[in-house]
């Protein structure tokens, strides 16, 4: 890899931090969603979570021992601005100003991701991303985050995963806040997030106080040609982009991507969605589409697609194919092709902001953790990332997903995705076999992949 190659790790506020009642902080979505019985597997919560909160220098230290040469991390919209608007609460600033502090004074660069789905519940209760209000109110919250951090902070994403924001959380239900709109509410959703992130942007770039790196973390499917003929990878080409029904635009990456990188929506699907989309005024492509210095992509498995008929076809995985307690498919070639992909579509330089393996971790009898599997997965998918640097692909970093074990989302703790194993009853921390293995692919910047 290029010699200034990003090395990170990455965690989310409500996934880690705890302290959900502390120092002034306002309740957000998930504090609410995950006290409904059924909504959260084993009614499990992030109300304490890894207590990162009292324990980020611990944290820091598990960073250093680890190498990471970068941290990215979510601010609590609710820590800062409990209403989501108008009062700061001066404890929250506080606590990420001595995070910031700590990373840099371990040599870890920073990287902010405004928005990791914890929406503050009073905005929540005047409608969130279904208010196009929320443009506003996510752009004063950018300046207060720039005000306050980026002196030190000059590397920001805007907003994580909004496929899952719109399609877990206000299409099927199954994360906060938990609804089930139709397709014009699902459209004017996505409308109102994506002029929220160029307002984001514009704030960002007016208050900060160095010059930014600014980009977003989209997600998607991934997805791998069967063969190497051409229309095979024509086919994967064409299946991570389109769509055909209106139902699916919700988890689709060009309706996003081409928005923001292109100024536009992708002219096929806007057709199909046509009948159902809100108004849309060029001003409003002009804010979506904000210069951004840098794409995020988190990346996790993809299906392998046939061209044979023509159209994309997805082929059925063999008899015992490896997956993981997601039932995610271990596909190390999608981090290859996927880049490959989104860099001829979009030349822009691509930051993998996630990637990584849930597993079924336990602390072995001679107290360590052994997780060959993660290693195993993480050693494919990183000779693909390398491989597709390498044949001229921009790709300026990788974040792992994730730091430490924390809480799931509607998997609760059940599934342990870190490259450090938390004992939730006490806390203790210990570092996994991947984090060594993670640690010497660090060091030597990739060459040992």
């Amino acid at each position: 890899m290029k010699k200034d190659f990003i090395w990170g790790s990455a965690t989310s506020s409500y996934q880690i931090e705890g302290a959900y009642l502390e120092d002034g902080k306002g309740l957000n979505i998930f504090d609410t969603f995950c006290k409904i019985p059924g909504n959260i597997f084993n009614n499990d919560n992030g109300e304490t979570a890894c207590d990162h909160y009292h324990r980020f220098k611990e944290d820091v230290q598990i960073m250093k021992k680890i190498g990471l040469k970068a941290y990215r991390f979510s601010i609590s919209w609710a820590r800062i601005l409990p209403n989501g608007t108008g009062q700061i609460n001066p404890q929250g600033i506080r606590f990420y100003n001595e995070l910031i502090d700590e990373l840099i004074k371990n040599d870890i660069e920073p990287f902010i991701t405004l928005y990791h789905w914890d929406m503050p519940l009073a905005l929540d209760k005047l409608g969130g991303w279904r208010n196009p209000d929320i443009v506003q109110w996510f752009a004063n919250y950018a300046k207060v985050v720039a005000e306050n951090f980026s002196d030190r902070v000059k590397n920001f994403f805007t907003i994580n995963e909004p496929q899952v924001i719109v399609g877990l959380g206000h299409q099927a239900g199954i994360h906060a806040p938990g609804l089930k709109l139709t397709e014009p509410e699902i459209l004017e959703v996505i409308h109102n997030l994506l002029k929220a992130h160029g307002a984001g942007v514009i704030a960002l770039r007016t208050y900060g106080k160095q010059k930014l790196n600014i980009g977003f973390a989209p997600c998607g499917c991934m997805n791998i040609p069967e063969t190497n003929s051409e229309e095979d990878i024509d086919a994967a080409r064409r299946s991570m982009f389109e769509f055909d029904e209106p139902s699916k635009v919700a988890n689709n990456i060009a309706w996003y991507s081409d928005a923001v990188l292109l100024g536009h929506y992708p002219e096929r699907e806007f057709k199909i969605c046509e009948p159902f989309m809100p108004k849309i005024t060029d001003s409003d492509m002009k804010l979506i589409s904000q210069p951004l210095d840098f794409i995020g992509h988190n990346i996790y498995w993809g299906m392998t697609i046939s061209g044979k008929t023509g159209k994309p076809e997805v082929v059925k995985y063999s008899e015992g194919f490896r997956n993981d307690p997601h039932d995610w498919p271990v596909t190390y070639d999608c981090i290859y092709w996927g880049t490959k992909f989104l860099y001829e579509r979009y030349k822009t330089p691509i930051i993998i902001s996630e990637n990584g393996k849930a597993c079924m971790d336990v602390v072995s009898s001679d107290g360590f953790v052994h997780d060959d599997e993660r290693i195993s997965y993480l050693k494919g998918y990183l000779k693909g990332l390398k491989k597709a640097e390498e044949e001229g692909i921009s790709i300026k970093g990788y974040f792992l997903w994730s730091l430490l074990d924390n809480f799931e989302w509607a998997y609760g703790y059940s599934e342990r995705f870190g490259l450090t194993y938390v004992d939730y009853k006490t806390q203790k921390r210990i570092l996994k076999d991947s984090a060594y293995f993670y640690s010497d692919v660090i060091k030597s910047n990739g060459s040992n992949l």
